[in-house]
């Protein structure tokens, strides 16, 4: 199944996703200088390479779509995005990118009246992708150095098993995440960096994904477009909607977001809110 037969916009965000990957990759490979931002996080030469093609492209596909991208928020202060607008994180798992890890991924997702409607996630290193929409979801992986797609399939969540399995950040672990962890005893914990956690969840692989921790609007939303459109759901700690936008913030920051559980299979989810600490 080639790109092309994807529904839009997919087609379009996954070949734009995977040209912003080749140019991460050509920087992967060489010398990674590396800065600090404002709030201390790291940002390097790929970050902003692929940030720039990736807006550059969105903006002549989509004229009339604003984008909020994570380096852009960063510099110049947060955009007006209205009700409908792209959120990009051009390079998730900065971290792991540093390390020499493939567990980082870019991110672009589709945002419609507060809801993560479309999303891609692509990791060039490990040469895998996913991409949702509605209700359906697919997973393939890219050709180095053609950039052919191949072995595209569709994915969904698994019935939650007798021991479910939670999957967590493998860099930014918070106390609160750990203990949520403890109280449940799950069968194991699979530590992964990046969106692909919430990839873990859309393909069967894992339930559920805690994260009681701050993260960012761009982090999240493509991953949950893809969790969502392959039966799983994104909830706020009290079971409510896990929205976007800025009237949607969860902290001090610009499109910060507030603590959240990502599930696989729904029939998890009165378990899970229940785990809560009050």
């Amino acid at each position: 199944m080639p790109l092309s037969q994807l529904p839009a916009p997919l087609d379009t965000l996954m070949t734009i996703a995977i040209a912003a990957g080749e140019a991460i990759l050509e920087i992967h490979d060489g010398d990674l200088a590396v800065e600090k931002k404002a709030d201390s996080s790291p940002v390097s030469a790929a970050d902003r390479a692929s940030e720039k093609l990736i807006t550059e492209k969105l903006r002549d596909a989509f004229p009339d779509i604003p984008i909020v991208a994570e380096e852009a928020c960063s510099e110049f202060g947060p955009p007006e995005c209205g009700n409908r607008f792209f959120l990009v994180d051009p390079l998730d798992g900065t971290k792991e990118f540093l390390s020499g890890s493939g567990e980082f991924t870019v991110n672009i997702a589709l945002v419609e009246d507060g809801r993560a409607v479309a999303g891609v996630v692509y990791a060039p290193v490990l040469g895998k992708f996913f991409c949702g929409l509605k209700q359906e979801a697919w997973r393939g992986e890219v050709e180095r150095p053609s950039g052919k797609v191949a072995d595209m399939q569709a994915i969904g969540i698994r019935p939650v098993p007798s021991r479910p399995i939670a999957v967590a950040s493998r860099s930014h672990m918070s106390p609160e995440t750990a203990a949520f962890l403890d109280r449940f005893e799950a069968a194991e914990t699979r530590s992964i960096g990046s969106s692909l956690k919430f990839c873990l969840l859309a393909a069967g692989e894992a339930d559920f994904y805690p994260r009681l921790g701050p993260t960012m609007q761009w982090d999240t939303a493509a991953g949950q477009a893809v969790l969502e459109a392959a039966g799983g759901q994104v909830l706020n700690l009290d079971g409510t909607p896990f929205l976007y936008g800025r009237e949607h913030e969860g902290g001090p920051r610009p499109f910060q977001n507030p603590y959240f559980l990502a599930i696989g299979d729904p029939a998890l989810t009165d378990t899970l809110i229940g785990n809560r600490a009050d």
